[in-house]
């Protein structure tokens, strides 16, 4: 799905079936330097569960136009508008990482149209490392591996090489989408507060083995929000979705259909 917001091009795989207004949407939310395409397992899955599916690229990501946008609050602020453009109410939101944040920044201020949230590999704060951001910033492609060091446990099994790295290619795509997206997880400060104030029904999965959201740091975020559950995959790392897809949609499809 391509569609225009504020003379922009943006684009949202709806895995080839349109909106429903009789169905829920998902709408799934990439990480930092990411796109639509690490959702594809996980999409597919949903719309043959009776689902809408929006796998969204954020401004500058993937098909969508940019520039990338500066802060976690103003991809809220801009969510809000792609949901108002496309008239979607009662929206569950599913959010890896980066887009965890997001998920908080806009349940806190946009209640009205949501009714379930996911949060996979997050936190209500996601300091980055100064090394990483430097390196990001100058375009460096040991950014991705650096990163991939720290939360991808399973790089080495997969078929085909790192998805990651298929993603993030250039020394452009490190410098201006990266890069942007790292300084925007490190510079979020309200997390904790924001987190507090939602009310919806949420799950969090962790994986065991995940370096960039520490075990104990995402049980600590997942206490902050009343009404929600936690599972905990065992021998994975921080691209869940990647890693254990199965484990993952199983136990939220669970969730959903409670």
């Amino acid at each position: 799905m391509i569609f225009q917001l504020e003379n922009k091009s943006i684009y949202a795989s709806d895995a080839g079936q349109g909106i429903d207004q009789n169905k829920e949407t998902i709408v799934f939310l990439h990480g930092s330097g990411l796109s639509h395409i690490v959702w594809s397992l996980t999409e597919q899955f949903f719309s043959n569960n009776n689902f809408n599916v929006l796998s969204i690229d954020l401004p500058g990501h993937g098909n969508s136009d940019g520039p990338c946008l500066e802060s976690i609050e103003k991809i809220a602020d801009w969510l809000e508008k792609v949901f108002d453009k496309l008239n979607l109410n009662n929206l569950i939101l599913i959010g890896h990482s980066q887009g965890c944040l997001e998920i908080i920044e806009y349940a806190h201020k946009y209640k009205n149209r949501l009714k379930k949230l996911v949060f996979v590999g997050g936190s209500n704060k996601m300091p980055v490392h100064p090394d990483l951001i430097d390196l990001a910033k100058n375009g460096d492609s040991d950014a991705v591996k650096l990163m991939m060091k720290w939360g991808y446990e399973g790089s080495k099994r997969f078929i085909g090489g790192n998805p990651v790295e298929k993603i993030i290619q250039s020394p452009r795509d490190i410098r201006d989408i990266l890069a942007v997206d790292l300084v925007a997880c490190n510079n979020y400060k309200n997390g904790s507060e924001a987190a507090k104030l939602i009310e919806f029904p949420s799950m969090f999965i962790f994986g065991s083995l995940d370096k960039m959201v520490n075990l104990e740091a995402g049980k600590k975020f997942a206490s902050l929000i009343n009404n929600s559950s936690t599972h905990i995959i065992e021998g994975c790392g921080h691209m869940i979705m990647i890693e254990k897809a199965f484990e993952m949609r199983d136990k939220v499809l669970e969730f959903l259909k409670k």
